[in-house]
């Protein structure tokens, strides 16, 4: 499942929708400002994004607006959610480029709905996806990491490694979570193969290396940062 950014700055309702989507397996991201969500653009593209147009420091009409004229952004797949519910106010942000909308207030099933079948009409619900942080690159499609146009050589376990670290970027991910996720739940071996692997990445990744943080007694989290 993909990444969904959530831009809402009412509390209660962001909550609702964070949760309602990891029930049905997707990571979220809330930001109750456009600045907060545009400094986490250029981090990570998220596979589709929930946008409230009512925020405090940006109409959420402009942000599409934005959003669809950037080549990086022009193709993420938008559901516009608010309170206005008059028919020229849905015809104006469709379009600007936004591709659903949602009229507060929805229900849990409506929501989980139209992001399924935006996303099937979109080919973002598949796992190939493209993250990038920084000056790093990873085509999940073409299996392969890139750092400044460089292809990086990676060891299958390096690429699932930097894989999950980059699709947590600025989450702390536990050593056992790491070990069970990129080496199986049966894994019997020493934990000090995740350090060694750690260790062999930043060398590959080079200065984009630095991101990846220790953090002590607890594991590892891919920090830009720290770069």
């Amino acid at each position: 499942m993909g990444m969904i950014y959530i831009v809402e700055d009412d509390q209660n309702i962001s909550e609702i929708e964070s949760f309602s989507l990891r029930n049905s397996g997707y990571e979220t991201a809330v930001f109750e400002t456009a600045k907060d969500f545009y400094t986490a653009l250029k981090g990570q593209l998220p596979s589709l994004i929930l946008l409230d147009v009512m925020l405090p420091d940006e109409d959420g009409l402009r942000i599409v607006e934005k959003l669809r004229k950037d080549p990086l952004t022009q193709a993420i797949p938008v559901i516009m959610v608010t309170a206005k519910s008059t028919e020229m106010d849905k015809v104006k942000g469709l379009d600007l480029g936004a591709d659903d909308y949602l009229t507060k207030p929805f229900g849990v099933m409506e929501l989980i709905s139209r992001v399924k079948a935006l996303l099937r009409r979109s080919g973002k619900d598949r796992e190939d996806r493209r993250l990038v942080i920084g000056k790093l690159l990873l085509d999940d499609e073409r299996h392969a990491v890139y750092v400044e146009d460089r292809q990086c050589e990676l060891t299958h376990k390096e690429y699932e490694l930097l894989k999950m670290l980059m699709f947590r970027a600025g989450i702390v991910t536990g050593r056992e979570e790491i070990l069970a996720q990129v080496w199986g739940t049966d894994f019997q071996g020493e934990s000090r193969t995740l350090d060694m692997h750690i260790k062999t990445l930043r060398q590959k990744l080079g200065e984009s290396g630095g991101m990846i943080r220790t953090v002590r007694n607890v594991g590892y989290i891919l920090d830009q940062t720290a770069q």
